[in-house]
């Protein structure tokens, strides 16, 4: 499941609607301190956060990236900003992504499931096929 964080409502329910119809289930919060409270109550069933950078008054982007990282040290995240982007180097998390706004449903998919594709969430043990029995 995608944690999707905008304070734009029109455009949080564009990414809702686009990303589930790529076939990710989604749950969205418009601000930093929802977000942050869906993380807590929610973080090990959440495999993914894309945030804005500015969410008003409260928590940013930055801080909603740190706190998904407290909980799970390897959550995958996509930041997401109009203007920003060039803080990302200094304000990010270690292996996370930034997509500069505008940008194609394309883009945001492939970056989704290239971070997808390596991360294994807690608990999670991986089978070896064919490792037989001690």
């Amino acid at each position: 499941m995608l944690l999707v964080v905008d304070d734009d409502s029109s455009f949080l329910r564009m990414l809702e609607r686009m990303l589930g119809r790529a076939g990710f289930d989604v749950v969205t919060a418009s601000d930093g301190a929802e977000a942050i409270a869906k993380l807590d109550l929610g973080h090990d069933r959440l495999t993914l956060v894309i945030t804005d950078i500015r969410l008003g008054n409260g928590p940013d982007g930055w801080a909603v990236g740190r706190h998904a990282r407290e909980l799970d040290l390897d959550m995958p995240l996509i930041y997401i900003s109009g203007d920003r982007a060039p803080e990302w180097q200094s304000e990010g998390v270690p292996g996370s992504a930034m997509i500069p706004k505008p940008f194609r449903a394309a883009q945001l998919v492939e970056k989704i499931l290239e971070l997808l594709a390596d991360y294994h969430p807690p608990g999670h043990h991986d089978v070896m096929v064919g490792a037989g029995r001690p």
